[in-house]
């Protein structure tokens, strides 16, 4: 027996923008505008896509939006941990922006759990936010359904921190590759050679391989990849030929950062600086120095990322990265709200810059 009429596309599920857009022959971006209810379109492209949406039964939610602009007024924040300082700073700047636009913000955390990232984005889709800033775990196409579901249905999203190759979305980040090369072209201006990286991509095996570190960068979190080539950078530039025992390998945990500079404390040719690029891995390293009776900066030099209130309090001060972090929610929001004013999305990566802050951690090696 025919189905009734209608009955067929809601067996299949609601349809998605993508379908309205091929229906209408317009982009998905247009079709996203008119169904979403932000920026301008022409009569007559506004006038298609309602009529493709009509006639493929695109309604409830989706098409009640886009009757006006700014329906709830709310924007969308996932981060990987709200108690960290760095995204703590991150969402203030994204709240101290979008409340001056007189917009509210849901902040969700996901521990970089792809997993809770989905769920969150779920809950954001499900609450009829306008827009999505997201600090993501996804890497790679496989990770990335979650956001594109987003998008479908006409809720712009803006990368914050990390960019994912594999979307062509708007992203704000700072200039991870050159603040780590300036880092450890420091240490080596201060004559230190066996300079040892504290907390990157995770490797399968330690030692890993120079080609086995950058293969798993390419399969984890953008920042940690870029710093560290930015690390490489430094070393082929004065000519050091890299040594995998000076890399840490395995999980991301402060007890891992302490366990790994254990082990290159312990080497007979063992590091006289250290790089860290976060800072539980700080945190990490000054616990193995502590242990092994040693001291900054008279054995080991050593260079940290992400500045923050207590390095500047240590005894000697730390020399640090210092992240922009309240301009990055800043720009990120900035460049969402501006969308959902009717600008076109510029799908580019903006960087801001870092600087380093230096202080008293580093100094030259002992002849």
């Amino acid at each position: 027996m025919p189905a009734e009429r209608g009955q067929g596309r809601a067996e299949r599920g609601r349809p998605t923008i993508s379908e309205v857009a091929a229906e209408a022959g317009v982009g998905r971006a247009t079709a996203g505008r008119t169904l979403g209810g932000y920026g301008y379109v022409s009569p007559e492209l506004r006038e298609r896509v309602l009529a493709a949406a009509e006639k493929l039964g695109y309604r409830a939610n989706a098409l009640a939006r886009s009757m006006s602009t700014g329906v709830t007024h709310t924007l969308g924040v996932i981060v990987a941990d709200i108690g960290n300082p760095f995204f703590a700073g991150v969402v203030r700047g994204i709240c101290d922006t979008s409340r001056a636009r007189g917009f509210d913000t849901i902040v969700l955390s996901t521990y970089e759990n792809l997993e809770e990232e989905i769920a969150a984005t779920n809950v954001l889709i499900d609450k009829r936010v306008d827009g999505v800033i997201i600090a993501s775990a996804a890497v790679d196409k496989r990770e990335v359904a979650h956001i594109e579901a987003a998008m479908d249905r006409g809720i712009p999203v803006v990368l914050v921190d990390r960019a994912i190759s594999a979307l062509d979305l708007d992203a704000v980040v700072i200039d991870n590759r050159d603040a780590a090369r300036e880092a450890v072209e420091t240490l080596i201006e201060a004559g230190h050679r066996r300079i040892g990286f504290v907390w990157g991509p995770p490797a399968p095996q330690a030692p890993a391989t120079r080609r086995e570190l950058l293969a798993e960068a390419s399969r984890n979190l953008w920042t940690d990849g870029e710093r560290l080539r930015g690390y490489l950078d430094a070393l082929d530039d004065a000519r050091i030929p890299f040594d995998p025992e000076l890399v840490m390998v395995g999980p991301k945990v402060e007890e891992r950062a302490t366990q790994e500079v254990a082990r290159m404390l312990a080497l007979p040719d063992r590091i006289t600086a250290l790089f860290c690029t976060e800072t539980d891995a700080v945190t990490g390293a000054l616990r193995a120095l502590r242990a092994a009776g040693l001291s900054y900066p008279r054995d080991v030099a050593l260079i940290g990322f992400d500045d923050s209130a207590w390095a500047a309090v240590m005894e000697p001060p730390l020399t640090m990265i210092e992240q922009p972090v309240h301009q990055l929610g800043e720009k990120a929001a900035q460049m969402l709200l501006d969308t959902l004013d009717g600008a076109e999305p510029r799908r580019e990566m903006h960087t801001l810059r870092s600087r380093m802050i230096r202080r008293s951690s580093v100094a030259p090696l002992p002849t």
